[in-house]
């Protein structure tokens, strides 16, 4: 079986703000952006994201459809020079782009895929689905509003496929999640797929049992005010939620991949937190609310977190300055 996906960047202004997403049918797509970036970055982005939205179904052949000859030839011709050289071009420079770069790279391993080139704006209707779904998420940055984000691989298995083409086998393979918890009236929250599930799994044995969730809870929060921790996309991915969405001091919107990419490049200093409280609204969801203290003055937040699996995660949060 074959998963035949198209992927694509979009930036207006290139460099600006940013979308990527790819596209399989109508009930299995993704995307996201950030409020800066090139196009190039959203292509490899959609890229990145596709090999990890799949991992779960890694017996699968992977068919990539992709308007960028820059995307195909860094993967499949240039990438094994460039780490032979530590990561630097044939004149001796650095690889742009090398962070995304190595994280495809480390995706690749054990993955069967093809790249096939198609050309973009001519009418191939996954390419066009993918190029609107990332100039959609690009246009949300620009005017700072939430950018959709799909719904994944975990939907496909009750969307049919667009008129044409046959269901996709993603669908069948999909893990039956009617399981799962519901947050606030809310179906599957978790069915996103994460991007780093796997050091997830070691956080979560870390945590522990013995500790009361308010208090795992609150811990987890001071973590992610460290710089050390906010310099560390893996770890930020571990504690971010897959539906991430921050509404900031500053009223823009955040969504997990803007931020995780915001952060790593500005860890800025640490900073305090004052308790204000700490409330379980259900078993598997905490809020917590509390004044944090840092240069630029003093600011009250709220941050909601949800158990997922046995990892609790970051799901939303608010900041809003104090007089």
């Amino acid at each position: 079986m074959t998963i035949t996906a198209a992927a694509d960047g979009s930036a207006l202004g290139n460099p600006g703000p940013a979308g990527w997403a790819w596209y399989v049918n109508d009930g299995c797509w993704r995307a996201g952006g950030w409020p800066h970036g090139t196009n190039n970055q959203g292509e490899l982005m959609a890229v990145l994201d596709l090999f990890r939205s799949t991992k779960h179904l890694a017996a699968e052949d992977l068919h990539i459809l992709c308007d960028s000859q820059y995307v195909i030839n860094s993967v499949t011709k240039w990438m094994p020079g460039w780490k032979r050289k530590g990561w630097r071009k044939s004149d001796g420079k650095p690889v742009l782009n090398v962070e995304l770069l190595k994280e495809i790279d480390r995706e690749l391993s054990g993955r069967k895929y093809t790249f096939e080139w198609v050309r973009g704006h001519a009418g191939h209707e996954l390419n066009e689905a993918a190029d609107d779904r990332a100039r959609a998420a690009a246009t949300a940055y620009q005017q700072g509003v939430a950018a959709r984000q799909g719904p994944g691989f975990g939907a496909a298995a009750e969307d049919p496929a667009p008129a044409g083409q046959t269901a996709h086998p993603a669908a069948q393979a999909a893990p039956d999640r009617s399981g799962q918890q519901e947050l606030f009236g809310e179906p599957d929250l978790f069915s996103e797929p994460d991007l780093f599930s796997e050091l997830a799994d070691d956080v979560a044995a870390s945590q522990g049992t013995d500790s009361s969730p308010e208090a795992i809870v609150e811990a987890l929060e001071r973590e992610l005010l460290l710089p050390e921790t906010r310099a560390d996309m893996g770890r930020t991915g571990v504690l971010l939620h897959p539906d991430f969405t921050e509404i900031g001091s500053s009223g823009r919107i955040w969504t997990r991949d803007a931020i995780m990419m915001a952060l790593e490049g500005n860890p800025d200093r640490p900073i305090e937190l004052e308790l204000l409280a700490a409330d379980r609204v259900s078993e598997g969801t905490v809020l917590l609310t509390y004044r944090s203290y840092a240069r630029s003055g003093t600011a009250l937040r709220s941050s909601l977190w949800v158990l997922d699996g046995a990892q609790w995660r970051l799901r939303f949060h608010q900041g809003t300055p104090e007089d």
